[in-house]
């Protein structure tokens, strides 16, 4: 049942077809009439297009290292507003004549650079075995100029690039060049303080403590010798002092006179001379000074024994007188040395409070000489880091002039455009199509909807609700004949010519304007 009555249905639809065939076929073939209208006279646009690849530079980036580092779309954007400014593209312009003739001599050159910066597309790309690549589009009315223009284009981005690459090396050279510089000058600045602190503190210095506290200790020794030399000076003064009110001079019964010397004051020199001798070496000033002086005392008492022996009260007399004498210039010698000793003493406390004040001050002076020595450290490095940085930038300034750096390399050179982009012509052709039936389907719904005749009996049977008893089919005159006659005829043959319409039609689009024409005239001269 149900298949009978969907063969009733299409059975309806290709009778209401076949009536209303003409409310299909002449919209239809208007409208592919319009298609090929639109497709002979709208304007079509052609584009090239040029794949550039992104080639790496040829040196091994392990040893030298690009300073050129920003990420490809970047740069990609900076080289499509360098290359589609204004100068540049009214260069363009006037190189391959574009915007020129009657149509565009109203047109400004503002207008004209607008619509030269809408046709050209710069789209990144990944070439073959996933290499960076970009392409270069360019639309036009002129399928040559476009191919040339677009060749024009990718020429322009490869020269931009290598200009640009150089001045970017360059510029950072001259950048380090100029830090370089500046750190320098901070280097040799604090190298000057470095020196004048080292100078100005010469004594005080860090690496001077163990020298300064060795001198300290030795001067220290030095002033606990002279303090015990001058003390031993003036108990040797107290002593001559002592022996001089000691000395007397007796009578004899014979009336001889003789001096009587004690000895006492002999051997307690020999006594400061063992302890000394204990103490020091031979060299020492102090164990010369009293043996010289022990000696002079030795001689002077055998002397002075050998005369007293035999001479007479008159030769005695002047022995004592002569004892007297040795007596006071050994008292003057022995203040002369507790004067030196006590000048000794002064200077060597002068010379301990100078290093005293070395030692103290040397924690200071080391705070102050570390916190010189850092600021060096860091500018030294930060020198060392730029001068390393600047050398790599002279190599990559080399490496980009020699052109070793990373390139732009045209894969593809753009090719003389056959097709059209512009207008659609799929999409043309579908809309045309779908117009001519859509218009045509929808007047012929609109009229059935609208139509309250009866074309079958099963119209008067559900309309009245009684059944049809018989139908009489329809009866032609010879009038009738020839009229159905020539509607067929003028149907099959309006059929015909919407198939050569519609194949027409198919035909500009699939194949397009150019190889259509090229094809009629290639048939026609056959």
């Amino acid at each position: 049942m149900t298949n009978a009555a969907e063969a009733i249905k299409i059975d309806q639809y290709l009778e209401i077809v076949l009536r209303r065939r003409w409310l299909i076929i002449i919209p239809f073939c208007l409208s592919m009439m319009a298609g090929i209208y639109l497709a002979l006279t709208l304007p079509k646009y052609y584009s090239a297009e040029t794949l550039i690849l992104v080639q790496p530079q040829r040196v091994p980036s392990s040893y030298v290292r690009s300073i050129v580092s920003t990420d490809l779309d970047s740069r990609l954007s900076t080289l499509s507003q360098q290359i589609m400014s204004r100068t540049n593209l009214e260069n363009i312009i006037n190189e391959f004549e574009l915007f020129h003739g009657p149509d565009f001599e109203n047109m400004f050159m503002e207008d004209k650079v607008s619509s030269m910066r809408k046709r050209i597309k710069v789209k990144l790309t990944r070439a073959r075995r996933g290499a960076d690549a970009f392409s270069i589009s360019f639309k036009g009315k002129d399928p040559e100029k476009v191919m040339k223009v677009a060749n024009a284009l990718a020429t322009y981005f490869i020269d931009e690039n290598l200009k640009v690459r150089e001045a970017q090396a360059i510029g950072t050279s001259d950048f380090l060049q100029d830090e370089l510089a500046v750190m320098r000058g901070k280097l040799e600045d604090v190298e000057k303080a470095l020196r004048e602190y080292r100078k100005k503190y010469m004594g005080e210095l860090p690496e001077q403590l163990d020298s300064n506290l060795r001198i300290l200790d030795r001067l220290q020794e030095n002033l606990s010798e002279k303090q015990q030399s001058l003390r031993e000076a003036r108990a040797s003064l107290a002593e001559l002092l002592k022996m001089r009110q000691q000395t007397q001079v007796i009578q004899t019964p014979d009336g001889m006179v003789h001096v009587e010397t004690p000895v006492s004051s002999l051997d307690q020199l020999k006594k400061r001379l063992a302890d000394l001798e204990n103490r020091y070496t031979d060299l020492h000033p102090d164990v010369i000074r009293l043996k010289n002086r022990i000696a002079g005392l030795e001689a002077k008492a055998e002397t002075e024994a050998e005369r007293a022996a035999g001479d007479s009260d008159i030769e005695r007399s002047e022995t004592e007188t002569g004892f007297i004498a040795a007596n006071n210039r050994q008292v003057l010698e022995t203040k002369r040395e507790i004067s030196f000793l006590g000048s000794e003493i002064s200077k060597l406390i002068r010379q301990i409070k100078i290093y005293e004040k070395r030692v103290e001050d040397t924690p200071k002076r080391e705070q102050q000489l570390l916190a010189l020595k850092r600021d060096y450290q860091n500018i030294q490095s930060t020198y060392n880091s730029l001068l390393a940085r600047k050398l790599e930038a002279e190599i990559a300034v080399n490496m980009e002039r020699k052109q070793k750096g990373e390139q732009f390399r045209i894969l593809d050179s753009a090719r003389l455009p056959v097709k059209p982009v512009e207008p659609d012509m799929k999409k043309l052709f579908m809309l045309v199509v779908a117009a001519g039936l859509g218009i045509g389907g929808g007047m012929i719904f609109m009229l059935e909807y609208f139509d309250t005749s009866f074309r079958k009996p099963d119209d008067i049977e559900s309309y009245l609700g009684v059944s049809v008893l018989a139908t009489v089919s329809s009866i032609y005159h010879s009038k009738d004949k020839i009229w159905r006659t020539i509607n067929q005829s003028l149907s099959v043959f309006s059929l015909m010519a919407a198939f050569i319409l519609f194949a027409g039609f198919a035909v500009l689009c699939l194949k397009g304007v150019d190889q259509t024409i090229e094809f009629i005239r290639k048939f026609v001269d056959l």
